[in-house]
């Protein structure tokens, strides 16, 4: 009985972790932030997206009470120099395909965080899609040193 069990819900969870992806087949992988000393006036956070629908979508803005702010920005490289830039127009998420925020790349910056954000702790956030709508993730926090997914 419990092997029959444990083999039901080893079916079902997939299933309810789809579901919550909603109707678009958008769906967040690995939401993360670094931990930040208690005066942090910036946060920097990451995560992937997946797109399994056969539309293109956009990702607009996140919406969260953890921070005054929260904007998109992409790291890169010019000419040996590296700049930070905020992107306005949100990003594309290709269909049937991912959009991947991570450190020195693309990623989110809150801007006065509300708190500090302390590892092993987690906060709330809302992606707002071009055509998928609202979608709630939760960011895990990791230590401040942590470089990547």
């Amino acid at each position: 009985m419990k092997r029959w069990i444990s083999m039901m819900l080893a079916l079902l969870l997939p299933l309810a972790a789809s579901a919550a992806a909603g109707a678009s087949g958008v769906r967040v992988l690995e939401a993360w932030a670094r931990a930040t000393p208690p005066v942090a006036p910036v946060a920097g956070s990451y995560l992937t997206v997946v797109n399994d629908g056969a539309q293109a979508d956009r990702l607009l803005r996140v919406e969260s009470d953890i921070a005054k702010r929260i904007e998109i920005h992409e790291m890169r490289n010019d000419n040996g120099v590296m700049r930070m830039r905020r992107i306005d127009a949100g990003l594309p998420l290709p269909a049937h395909g991912r959009l991947t925020l991570g450190p020195g790349g693309y990623h989110l910056m809150l801007f006065s965080p509300t708190r500090p954000l302390q590892a092993g702790g987690h906060f709330d956030a809302i992606l707002v899609f071009e055509h998928a709508g609202k979608l709630p993730v939760t960011f895990e926090v990791r230590a401040l040193g942590t470089a990547g997914h």
